[in-house]
């Protein structure tokens, strides 16, 4: 598998200022960040940053937005931990280190021109937006395209408005389901898993990219093998503990992988014999 080379700049810390900080669900808060000088993050959807605070430590989060926006980023932090609950006190005008990009991001220029399938389930759907919007901006340069989220309860639904715009455009094929619904629900209730069986696919050009946690994966993928896609041709996201970002550490290793430098994407039928890996 090939390994990305690092960089000098890799072990650079950048500084980042938060333009907007906003709470998305009672988990989730919202940041849009522009790096010193204006320079553009360069990023590729599905990669991810270090995000620093002095005297805290750093943790790695998942770049949200397209590449095809320039001169700020977005990221979307849960509080989970020491670092995450320090970046949920943050506002607009506090500042942040930066490390990044790092990762294998999705295969752009493989799916470029084929019917793209994406599935995401929970916070799956914060990096699976970066390549959800980025296929949206160059909308002509892909083929059919449907959106399948997953999400616990209406309340945990992230980015609503967005998901609202998805819904009502004719060129992409829009489902959602909850786990548990509210009396203000009308879609369906379920398992994310019971919306695959209603798409239809060309399998000689569908791909099909799914982030979700990791229970979700093996059920997921069992569906899409059932419509007979090939196993080349499905891409996940792996989350896994990472320190260091650049591959020294050892903490997010798989087998004879690591996801901070191999992945955090992959293509199914180069990890599925990794029984550390799903």
């Amino acid at each position: 598998m090939k390994r990305v080379t690092l960089k000098e700049s890799a072990y650079n810390v950048k500084t980042g200022k938060i333009l907007v900080a906003k709470m998305l669900t009672a988990q989730e808060k919202y940041f849009k960040i522009a790096l010193a000088g204006g320079e553009s993050l360069d990023h590729e959807p599905g990669q991810f940053v270090m995000v620093a605070v002095p005297g805290v430590g750093e943790a790695p989060i998942s770049v949200s937005s397209s590449p095809t926006i320039r001169g700020y980023f977005e990221l979307v932090v849960r509080d989970a931990g020491k670092l995450t609950h320090v970046l949920h006190q943050l506002e607009a005008g506090d500042t942040v280190g930066i490390r990044g990009p790092f990762g294998v991001g999705f295969p752009t220029q493989i799916l470029e021109g084929n019917d793209l399938v994406f599935v995401a389930g929970g916070l799956g759907i914060v990096p699976l937006r970066s390549l959800i919007n980025f296929v949206i901006d160059n909308r002509r340069d892909f083929g059919k395209v449907s959106i399948l989220l997953g999400c616990k309860t209406p309340q945990d639904m992230l980015f609503g408005d967005e998901v609202d715009q998805w819904e009502k455009r004719l060129d992409v094929n829009f489902n959602c389901t909850v786990d548990k619904a509210d009396p203000d629900w009308k879609g369906n209730v379920g398992l994310i898993t019971s919306l695959i069986p209603g798409v239809t696919l060309d399998i000689e050009r569908t791909f099909a990219i799914v982030v979700g946690p990791p229970i979700m994966y093996k059920f997921v993928i069992a569906e899409l093998l059932k419509k007979n896609i090939p196993e080349r041709q499905i891409y996940l996201s792996l989350e896994r503990h990472m320190k260091c970002g650049v591959g020294k550490c050892g903490h997010c290793q798989i087998g004879d992988v690591y996801c901070c430098q191999d992945g955090p994407v992959f293509s199914y039928d180069k990890i599925k014999n990794n029984i550390e890996a799903l």
